[in-house]
């Protein structure tokens, strides 16, 4: 009888060991997450390219280089307040042409804000609210696996456990309705190059040499090694405390898949050189190659994004900083300005530094998380709507045009840099969808005294913001937790004056509102949320 029992609760044991496994291993995809494209939008973006531009050399045509930074923090060059690196040849843009104090992002994470970038449109307007996503969590045991273990933080699953397939997940890109600032370009006449980091899709669709791009140099993903970890003259740093780091050391090891270091799109290349020299390398000769036609230069660098590492000669120049983080990514930082500085020169030197629009800025703010930089004296980073992450170097010059020395104070955004090459090319743009961006140059100049936008939004999921004039609002909501901040007064968002100031928070959430009612909702959804902490607070952003 004793024995009955045993192997009863044994049996009761193992089927219920079995309807839990059966549970934690049951796959999360579903079918619900297909991905339709605005097919109005596509066939007039067909008809519009394809219609021929009259006159095409009557047009201004000044050659156009577009050098974004990656992760690259709001104070981090050294005309933005850095006293650790010195970056004289970035500060020489803004010296050379306008500085802007007040330059925003249209996302605080990589992929939505270049979408917003080579647009000119918000990317809430066409679904590209988060990052493409090729991983997502296959069952309720790593669910639970990421929610419990701190070694994820400070990520946490999101609550919406349904996920997309396969076959959606490869369909999540900029969609082909939209209009690149080097379709626009191609189309008036421009050779037109992407070098470095796309990160806007490795669909076919989304590929950038069927997205305007005559010519294409580097990888798909959010990153990839500078070199091989063997490379005896560069040093790796791994930061062991942080989950994303690791996750980026093992995603780009090998230099794989959408890490992997291509040439239009197609043809692998094996590189040993540091790759942000590389990127120079080749867009310099992109550069050499480009003498009969005006060109657009598209130059992402990955610099200084993670994986952390640094040339060995830029490392020892920073033997004063103990911290091998911060160390490696000073070093980091100090080689992108050397490179930038050896590009412009290049320029300069075959005579066409007049004729040629030069912009940079970040895709978004400094990484806080993993102790890299901290964006002082703004709040937060990457991933945040709070200054920290939205708000990034800036600068733009344009002999003849643009006068030297200008400081530009009031806000301005990202996607004013297709409405400006647009106008500085006298491009005429397609009238079947809304341009967010206005031409800078009035602006600058002081033909217009006005402010470029009465507002600038923000929009990652539950994530919102507004900047209307002196006031933000960052709306949260996930917990019901708003902040309402006055950022002529208050930059470091300290004050939360919510509910000192609601009729002034009420204006801005209608505004917000009015905004939203032109967006529509996310391609495909979000995968973690991201957990900020600060003296203030707890808050959850959409990541």
């Amino acid at each position: 009888m004793l024995n009955k029992k045993r192997f009863l609760f044994i049996g009761i044991i193992l089927v219920m060991a079995g309807v839990c496994s059966a549970f934690l291993r049951k796959p999360l995809v579903t079918d619900k997450f297909k991905i339709y494209f605005d097919e109005k939008l596509i066939k007039g973006k067909e008809n519009f390219l394809a219609t021929q531009v009259q006159d095409v050399a009557k047009h201004s045509r000044p050659n156009i280089i577009l050098i974004l930074a990656d992760d690259l923090g709001a104070s981090d060059l050294s005309c933005y307040g850095n006293k650790v690196v010195s970056t004289p040849n970035i500060d020489a843009i803004g010296k050379a042409g306008v500085r802007f104090t007040e330059g925003y992002i249209s996302s605080p994470v990589c992929s939505p804000s270049r979408a917003g970038l080579l647009t000119g449109r918000y990317q809430q307007r066409f679904g590209h609210e988060f990052q493409p996503n090729h991983r997502y969590l296959h069952n309720m045991a790593e669910y639970y696996g990421f929610k419990m273990l701190p070694r994820f933080r400070p990520l946490t699953p999101i609550k919406e456990l349904d996920v997309p397939n396969t076959e959606d997940r490869l369909r999540q890109g900029l969609p082909p309705s939209e209009i690149t600032l080097a379709d626009m370009l191609k189309h008036y006449d421009y050779t037109t190059a992407c070098i470095g980091k796309w990160h806007l899709g490795a669909a076919d669709f989304a590929k950038p040499t069927v997205r305007g791009f005559d010519y294409q140099y580097g990888f798909y993903e959010a990153f990839t090694l500078y070199a091989p970890t063997t490379a005896p003259d560069v040093v790796s740093t791994h930061i062991s405390r942080d989950y994303i780091d690791q996750h980026e050391w093992q995603t780009a090891e090998g230099r794989r898949g959408n890490c992997a270091i291509l040439r239009n799109c197609c043809e692998a290349k094996e590189e040993d050189k540091y790759l942000t020299d590389k990127l120079t390398d080749e867009a310099i000769s992109y550069i050499d190659r480009s003498k009969d036609k005006p060109y657009f230069l598209y130059l992402p660098y990955n610099a200084p994004h993670a994986p952390l590492q640094a040339m060995k000669k830029y490392y020892e120049m920073y033997s004063n900083i103990k911290d091998p983080v911060k160390r490696t990514y000073a070093a980091m930082i100090k080689n992108l300005d050397d490179q930038v500085g050896r590009l412009l020169k290049h320029v300069d030197s075959l005579g066409e530094t007049d004729n040629t629009m030069i912009i940079f800025l970040s895709d978004n703010g400094g990484v806080d998380y993993n102790g890299t930089t901290d964006n002082a004296p703004f709040k937060g980073g990457k991933f945040t709507n709070f200054e920290g992450g939205i708000r990034v170097p800036f600068m733009m010059k344009w002999n003849g045009h643009i006068k030297a020395g200008t400081v530009y104070n009031s806000p301005v955004i990202s996607l004013d840099i297709f409405a400006t090459v647009a106008q500085a090319v006298n491009m005429e743009l397609p009238q079947d969808r809304k341009y967010d961006g206005v031409d800078l140059i009035p602006y600058i100049n002081g033909a217009k005294s006005e402010l470029p936008h009465q507002a600038l939004y923000w929009r990652s999921d539950f994530n919102k913001a507004i900047r209307k004039g002196d006031w933000k609002l960052v709306v949260n909501e996930f917990d019901n937790n708003n902040q309402l901040y006055n950022i002529k007064e208050d930059k470091g968002e300290h004050i939360n004056l919510y509910v000192l100031k609601p009729k002034v928070a009420e204006g801005l959430l209608k505004d917000l509102n009015e905004w939203e009612k032109e967006m529509i909702k996310p391609l495909w959804p979000r995968v973690v949320n991201y957990v900020y902490r600060d003296e203030t607070g707890k808050y959850v952003f959409a990541f």
